[in-house]
Parts: structure tokens; sequence; C-alpha cells
């Protein structure tokens, strides 16, 4: 009690500036600085170590595991704030995907695998042969079929992230058989991309074709879903020392099994036999006198399958039926105008199906075999090719029933008068055309014309270049070959025409000054000129041009009526507008100078001979 009334008494100054010592500030700060980076959106990122380490993962495991995941970094909104007040460059992830990683039973997988290496590397330094061999038959191994189904839970979402799969699968199937890959990804990859060319074979799929300096761009129509994708050329490449190929192969573990599985279906849906089959031709005893040299027994079937001039077996087999017209009924808001504009869509898709049924061709050697085959049976034609380049084919080069011999060379030896001999260009052209195109332009020898995109759509004010305007005439069922004659005829005589009123302009100007001086004489001697009025006549009004008019000065006064942000973004609009335009504008000199060049030069050339 004594000592209490000995305490000194309680001052607000002092204790104000006990809280707020050095120390104590400092502490403080620290705090609130922890507060700070402890809650938010902080607290919703994690970097690639911490995760890792959470995982208890090798850092090539990890991406090895995010990648079969579909897990990504992702960029925070605010980086220094997640990185506790840091620049250092850092990868971060959402904490709620590892959380999700955590769960997953691929990783205690790969913790196995990790353990099965371990013992083969002692087992192989002591020598112990029969442990060798009982390790590797109880190798650890795991399915994606699982992550496939987590990851798409419907058919139609595994169908529209299909194209990368394709791009990669087609790409692995050119690759060398070196250490970068395991030959049995090769061969994977070559399986499953056939079994894709097949059915779009069977199914018709195929829409646009464009090559590239890339390779080929092929666009099908599956189920309702447009997929598109990439084959490279069938040349001999070197691999680049700049690429992962531990990444792409992960990658291509995941697509394969994707793949898999789309295939299995698609195939089911055509009533078709999987794994693909031959129609009528077992795999025993299918190879013929002259397909011996050509592949192993092993490999003669699927070599086969690979040249894709075979249909496919059935599971049920099918009876050719007539094709019945079903009747279309407008639905609730649909106009009837509607109704014939989509009646007339699925008609050009149904003769586009057939564009080159009744026609027989023969690939010479020089062409892309697998791509024009590809094609040409996508659209109902029939293609063959000489019997050593590859095995597959059905005819001979002296089958006299060919219509069109494909060939990519200035001249051939021998030729029949009934068949048409034209460079490959032809077919890609006819497909994306959607119509048989003239063959007379892609003859032997001739100089092909461009080779248009088929994914270029131009809108209003884009530049359409001339070959384009000419396939939409030929597809109008114009002939506008017919047309440039007569405009070449009608340009040479409006040429002579023009030569023959420069002379008479010059005569008649002649004839004008003559009478000139005559007048000047009359006068200056003081007689009188013939002077002569005539009536007017009224001027009758242009209903359009004033229509026209009253229009523009409509949307003058809708302009300076709005507002400052609507005037702004109109600027903006019509500014791109514009920019096009010109753009276009410059592109068509570029033409027209081209053109003019060109007809001078073939003038010159007609003048010497």
């Amino acid at each position: 009690m004594q000592a209490f009334l000995r305490a000194p008494p309680f001052h607000g100054s002092y204790c104000l500036g006990w809280l707020t010592s050095r120390k104590t500030r400092v502490f403080g700060r620290s705090t609130l600085a922890f507060a700070l980076y402890e809650r938010g959106s902080a607290t919703n990122y994690i970097t690639r170590n911490k995760a890792r380490k959470k995982l208890s993962l090798s850092l090539a495991d990890f991406r090895r595991l995010c990648i079969l995941k579909g897990i990504y970094p992702h960029e925070p909104k605010h980086k220094k704030k997640v990185n506790k007040g840091s620049t250092a460059p850092r990868t971060f992830y959402l904490l709620k995907d590892i959380r999700f990683l955590l769960h997953e039973p691929i990783v205690g997988k790969f913790r196995e695998y990790k353990i099965f290496v371990r013992k083969l590397r002692k087992a192989y330094g002591k020598a112990n042969w029969s442990g060798v061999e009982r390790l590797r038959e109880n190798k650890p191994a795991y399915k994606l079929d699982h992550i496939i189904k987590e990851r798409y839970p419907t058919f139609i979402d595994a169908l529209r992230d299909v194209d990368d799969s394709l791009s990669m699968c087609f790409l692995f199937c050119t690759f060398a058989r070196t250490g970068k890959c395991h030959v049995q990804t090769i061969q994977l990859c070559r399986r499953l991309s056939v079994e894709w060319m097949n059915y779009i074979i069977s199914s018709r799929s195929l829409k646009k074709v464009f090559l590239s300096i890339k390779g080929i761009y092929y666009q099908a129509e599956v189920l309702g879903q447009t997929i598109t994708w990439i084959i490279p050329y069938q040349f001999a490449h070197d691999h680049p020392t700049d690429v992962d190929y531990r990444v792409m192969a992960t990658f291509t573990e995941f697509y394969t099994t994707l793949l898999g599985f789309v295939n299995f279906r698609l195939y089911q849906t055509l009533n078709l036999v999987y794994p693909p089959k031959l129609d009528g031709q077992g795999e025993i005893n299918l190879k013929s006198e002259f397909e011996e040299d050509y592949a192993l027994d092993s490999e003669s079937y699927t070599e086969k399958l690979s040249a894709l001039s075979a249909s496919l077996a059935r599971m049920v087999p099918t009876v050719e039926e007539e094709e019945t017209q079903l009747d279309h009924f407008p639905t609730e808001g649909e106009d009837l105008e509607k109704m014939e504009v989509r009646d007339k869509m699925e008609q050009e898709q149904n003769t586009q199906k057939k564009l080159f049924e009744g026609l027989k061709f023969f690939l010479n050697r020089e062409v892309p075999r697998e791509s024009l085959a590809f094609v040409i049976r996508c659209f109902g034609g029939q293609v063959s090719w000489d019997k050593s380049l590859c095995i597959g084919s059905t005819y001979d080069a002296t089958d006299e029933t060919i219509t069109h011999h494909i060939v990519d060379r200035p001249s051939v030896d021998k030729q029949y008068i009934n068949r048409y001999y034209i460079q490959p260009q032809w077919v890609y052209d006819s497909v994306n055309g959607k119509i048989l195109l003239p063959v007379e332009e892609y003859f032997l020898g001739v100089t092909l014309p461009p080779h248009l995109s088929p994914f270029v759509e131009e809108t209003e004010g884009d530049y359409v270049p001339p070959e384009k305007l000419k396939l939409m005439a030929l597809q109008r069922g114009e002939k506008p070959q017919m047309e440039e004659d007569e405009e070449e005829e009608e340009e040479e005589e409006d040429e002579d025409d023009e030569e023959e009123d420069d002379q008479s302009e010059e005569e008649d100007e002649a004839e004008d000054e003559a009478n000139l001086a005559e007048m000047e004489e009359k006068r200056s001697r003081g007689k009188k000129l013939s002077v002569k009025v005539t009536p007017g006549k009224v001027k009758a009004e242009n209903r359009k041009r004033t229509a026209e008019e009253e229009k523009a000065e409509e949307k003058r006064l809708a302009i300076m009526m709005m507002k400052k942000r609507e005037k702004y973004l109109y600027d903006k609009i019509m500014f791109g507008k514009k920019r096009n335009v010109r753009e276009a504008n410059k592109l068509a000199a570029k033409r027209k100078a081209h053109d003019d060049a060109s007809k001078a030069d073939k003038k010159k050339k007609k003048k010497k001979c």
C-alpha cells in the first residue's frame, strides 16, 4: 500500500511519449506492413517456389503437373503488393489452383517414379540384372483419363479445344526418330492423325484449305464446331537447339490422350469400326506382290490406312437409300427470308461436299501426295498414284477413265487426249471457291493465278483483289474471261478512237483559228457580225439528288446534336474507316500500276512480233 502511494502521478504527456518511442514506432510500422501484405488480394497468389515446396516436387515435375492439369501463371494487378513490396521478377500462381493440385493422384505417381529411378540406378550399380528386369516390369504408370474428364465435362468442350491437339500431333509426325523424342510418341501421333483424316474423309467435313509458308491450313466443321489446324510440309529438318522438347512432349502426352477420346467418339457417331479397318479387307494377307518391298508385314495395314485411298469399314453395313428432303418450318421469331437463306446455305454445303464426285485423279511423283489425296477424297473424288511411289494405289496412269492428271513440272513426255494435265493449285482453289474452276489457267507451264486465302472476309471499304472479284463472278454463273477479252478489245478500240479524235480535234482547232481570223478582219473593216439569241430551257429537278442532299443535311445536323462522348466515339469510328479506305486506295493504286506495266510489256512484245 505504501509502494502504491509512492508511485508517481499519471501524466498524459509522459504516457504518450512512452507509446511513441523509437523502438515502438519501428515495431508498429512493421506490424502495419505485415498486416498490409497478409490481407486482401495479396493472399490470393503464391510464388512458384513456395508452390513447388508445398507440393514437394522438383521444378520439372511441377511444370509437368501444371501443363497436364491446365494450371497457368497469373499476372497480379498489384504486383508489388503481392510481392510484399519487392520489385524482383517472380512467377505467381493462384493459391486456390495450388490447393487444387494437392489432392491430385498423379503427384503420388511422380514420387513413385522418382523412387523407381533411384532403385533402378542402384540395381545397375550392383549389376543385379534380375532386379533390373523386375523393376522394369513393375515400372509405375499413370493415366490421364480423369484429367480429360475434369477439364472437359462434355464432348463439345473437348471438340472445341482439339485444334492445338491436331497441330501438335501433326507436327510430331514429321520428327525424325532421334533421341529428342520417343519413337512410341511419334508412332502414336501418326496413328491418331491418320484416324482423324480418315474421319474427315468419311464425314466430308472439310471446308477450307490454304497453302502458306508455315504449312497447310485446314478447316473443317465437325458436329457444328469449326476446327482449324495446320500440317507442316514434308521436308527433312534438323531439330533446333533453342526449343525445350520436354515441355512439348508433356503437351503431346496430354493431347494424344484427348485426341484418342475424340476420335473414338467421332467414329461412333458415323457407325465406323474403331480402331479403323479398311472396308472388305482384313489385316492378314493384305500385301500384294508389288507392295512387298515397301513395308514390313506388321506395318502394311497401317500404311494402307495412311494412304487414304480406301473407305473404312462400318459396324453395320449401310444400305444406299435415296436422300430424303425434309420440310423446314420457320421457328418463332424467324422470318421467311432467314429460312430461305439457311436453306440456300445448306444447299451450297451439300453441293460442295460432292464437288469432285465422278472425277478420277492421278498424282504424279513430284506433287504432295498425302495432302492432295486427303482433299480429293474429302469431296468425293477418286485418286491414285504410281505403284512404286506408295502403297494404296487403286489404278494405273494408263487408265483411260482418268479425268485430271496432276503434275508439277513444265511438261510431260506422254500425254493422253481425254484428260486434263493441271497443276496442284487447281484442287485447292476449286475447294476454296466451292466450284470447279476453269482449267485453262492451271495448265502445265502457265503462270498460276494468286492463291487467295479463304480465311479473309472483306468488309465494306476493304480492298478486294481482281482475282477475288473474278471468283465471285464465277460463283454467280458469269463468264469473266469473255468480259475481260471484250474489255481489252474495247480498250484497243478506244485507243484507236482517241488517236482519231486527236487528229479531228487538231483539224477543228485549225478551222476555229481560221474563223476567228476572218471575224477579226470583218470587225476591223467595220462590218456587222451576225448575232443569234436562242431561248433557254427549264432545267428539270433531279429528285434523287435532292433526296441525297436532304439525307446528308440530316446526318450533319445529327452529328451536331451529339454529346461530347458520342462525338468522340463517332470520330474514332470515322477515323478507322478513313484509314481503311486510304489503305484500300493505296493497294488499288499499286495493283493498277502493276497491271499497266504488264499491259505495256505485252504491247511491246506484240509490236516486236
